[in-house]
């Protein structure tokens, strides 16, 4: 996953809006997003590879909805190939029962290759990376995360975040939210980053959308939340759609659901 913009409690009828692009090699493994059936309250793609996923969020239940992201945090220099997979890291949140605080205090984060997680309940968000290892819980606000630090102004998380909460305006219209993600502008190289890879590869990694034969978008994906009253705005209904992508942008398969969450 490569960018992911979030607008949390940013808006009156959906306290919960994510619009986020991964990007990978097409030749790694993957099944879409699905309620998993050895898991069957988690919603979420699945690295078929290494067993984890990217992004994903729970109906709900006793212990409240779940959402978590992952991004890579971009340092090939830094690279252990021996490393456990990061996609654990969303998946063992999504399925067991710890709240964000002792799921965080109990991990290693540093058997891990740089990471970033988001992590929510529908009360709160968290965001935590292993790099800097600093945990903060999000206010309101409007957020976004790429192959660095949160908010890190990278063009890319800039111009998404601009387009995010233009985007608010129209909702429930969610064909905005779709436009961001297909921005495949490539910025000028004076405002691109130096993570350690190539200039080709960093000019190719600054569109939101990345367009390639062997490496580039393969979902992006829309979450809203809807509030649910008064008493429990957090909870009400919940969609959530990917859209797959093949080499060079060309469409795949589209995945819709919708289901009321499911209250404390």
């Amino acid at each position: 996953m490569c960018l992911i913009l979030v607008a949390w409690q940013a808006h009156p009828d959906f306290p919960f809006v994510l619009a986020a692009n991964r990007d990978e090699f097409f030749a790694r493994r993957s099944a879409s997003a699905d309620f998993w059936k050895d898991q069957p309250k988690i919603l979420a793609g699945r690295d078929l590879e290494a067993g984890g996923t990217w992004l994903g969020m729970t109906r709900g239940g006793s212990d409240g909805y779940k959402f978590a992201a992952l991004t890579n945090f971009r340092d090939p220099g830094s690279h252990k190939p021996q490393a456990p997979s990061r996609g654990r890291l969303v998946a063992d949140f999504l399925a067991g029962d710890m709240t964000i605080d002792a799921y965080l205090d109990m991990l290693h984060p540093a058997d891990y290759n740089g990471f970033n997680l988001l992590l929510g309940d529908g009360q709160r968000l968290f965001a935590f990376n292993n790099v800097t290892q600093e945990r903060h819980e999000l206010a309101p606000g409007i957020y976004g995360l790429s192959n660095h630090l949160l908010d890190t102004p990278w063009p890319k998380v800039g111009a998404g975040k601009t387009a995010l909460a233009a985007a608010l305006t129209a909702l429930p219209d969610e064909s905005h939210l779709w436009r961001l993600l297909r921005d495949d502008t490539v910025h000028p190289d004076a405002d691109l980053p130096a993570t350690g890879v190539s200039i080709d590869w960093e000019r190719l990694l600054s569109a939101a959308f990345i367009r390639s034969p062997d490496y580039g978008t393969r979902c992006s994906t829309v979450v809203k939340v809807g509030a649910g009253g008064t008493e429990s705005p957090a909870w009400g209904t919940a969609s959530f759609d990917e859209q797959t992508w093949l080499p060079n942008g060309q469409a795949g398969a589209r995945k819709r659901f919708r289901f009321r969450l499911e209250s404390r």
